[in-house]
């Protein structure tokens, strides 16, 4: 049914002016997905907070929730569509209200690590481009029928989540930086052998395959504990992306993985200067794709002790910068590049082996260990 459901969202999309390839159908389902999870994670901590005698305060006032302006229900369960706003009413109230509202969500949060945050975020970044509300109207009913309730239910979301990731990957646009090949992935994971309780990092994270796939390993491990879960959630997996879209398709692939507020940064991961880096930002494990082929301009590269504008050696220098004592990693790097001297120099220590095979070309493999 939900492989279905998302074939039908993307029919109504591809009608759509606003949309015009698969990167366009997957971020506007992104956004509308999120706001659907997102009713439902506040339902069932409500449910739990009753259960203890507490009172649970929402996060979104009522006419902000999904119940009232995308779904309202008749007494049979079902969309009222005399009650639901469609057409342009729909389309403008989403633009003009809705949206403004989310984005203020992040000059109210704590800190960046909260999900007020990254609601804020999101919606500070991500546009609406689907101009008509009858198409909306469409879309928000299908979404509608997709349910988070059970872990089993959201496995198969994510499998699904997974293959519209991919295709974005061969829809042009640059679509293949979101996605590196799961069974590329899952071999770097497994040579790291994380553990519960260390730290995994991806400065370059794209859709943050590298981090739920790591998060899917861990989580499998026989006789995890209550804090071991916790940890998992709150305090294992760390990422920074730099484009809007990617970044709001790897909150949401996470969330859909299981992790219900992800550490993810939207920032530049090469404007950090390697000199102000400490001992307390660093991690256990990096594991990376980062993007090759760019050129980083005179300033950024400042940042970094060996000058250079290609990106791929600039995330090399940041990844080892930020990889702690007797850490391990494993990043994708271009094939046929020769390292620069200096930088060989360096890490020479940490590295373990670079491998001129693997899965996807042109590509090597560095993995070290500190």
């Amino acid at each position: 049914m939900f492989e279905q459901t998302f074939r039908n969202i993307d029919d109504v999309l591809r009608k759509e002016a606003g949309c015009a390839s698969e990167l366009d159908y997957t971020e506007q389902s992104s956004w509308l997905l999120f706001l659907k999870y997102l009713d439902t994670l506040e339902h069932s901590k409500a449910m739990e907070a009753e259960l203890e005698g507490k009172k649970y305060t929402y996060l979104l006032d009522p006419p902000y929730r999904w119940e009232t302006w995308a779904a309202p229900k008749g007494k049979d369960g079902k969309i009222d569509h005399n009650a639901a706003m469609t057409g342009d009413d729909l389309r403008d109230f989403v633009n003009q209200t809705l949206f403004p509202y989310l984005h203020h969500f992040k000059e109210k949060a704590d800190n960046a690590k909260t999900l007020e945050y990254k609601i804020g975020e999101i919606f500070g970044e991500i546009k609406n481009r689907i101009q008509s509300g009858y198409n909306l109207r469409d879309i928000i009913d299908h979404i509608d029928e997709l349910r988070f309730g059970s872990q089993v239910e959201k496995h198969e979301l994510s499998h699904l989540y997974e293959a519209k990731i991919k295709n974005m990957g061969n829809a042009g646009r640059n679509g293949g930086e979101y996605y590196t090949p799961r069974p590329l992935i899952r071999a770097m994971v497994q040579v790291v052998n994380p553990k519960i309780g260390e730290t995994i990092y991806d400065g370059a994270c794209g859709s943050a395959g590298f981090l739920c796939e790591a998060f899917d390993y861990l989580r499998t491990k026989p006789q995890l504990t209550t804090r071991d879960l916790k940890t998992l959630q709150e305090s294992t997996f760390y990422g920074i992306e730099k484009k809007s879209l990617a970044y709001v398709i790897a909150i949401m692939n996470m969330i859909l993985h299981g992790i219900e507020a992800p550490n993810i940064a939207h920032a530049n991961t090469l404007g950090m200067n390697l000199n102000d880096v400490q001992d307390k930002d660093r991690f256990d494990i990096v594991l990376a794709n980062p993007p090759f082929g760019g050129k980083e301009r005179k300033e950024v590269q400042q940042n970094f002790p060996i000058k250079t504008g290609e990106t791929a050696f600039l995330f090399l220098q940041h990844f080892i910068k930020f990889l702690k004592a007797g850490g391990r990693g494993a990043i994708v790097i271009k094939n046929r590049m020769p390292v620069p001297t200096r930088l060989l120099h360096c890490s020479i220590r940490r590295l373990i082996s670079i491998y001129r095979r693997c899965l996807i070309q042109p590509a090597a493999m560095v993995f070290w260990r500190s």
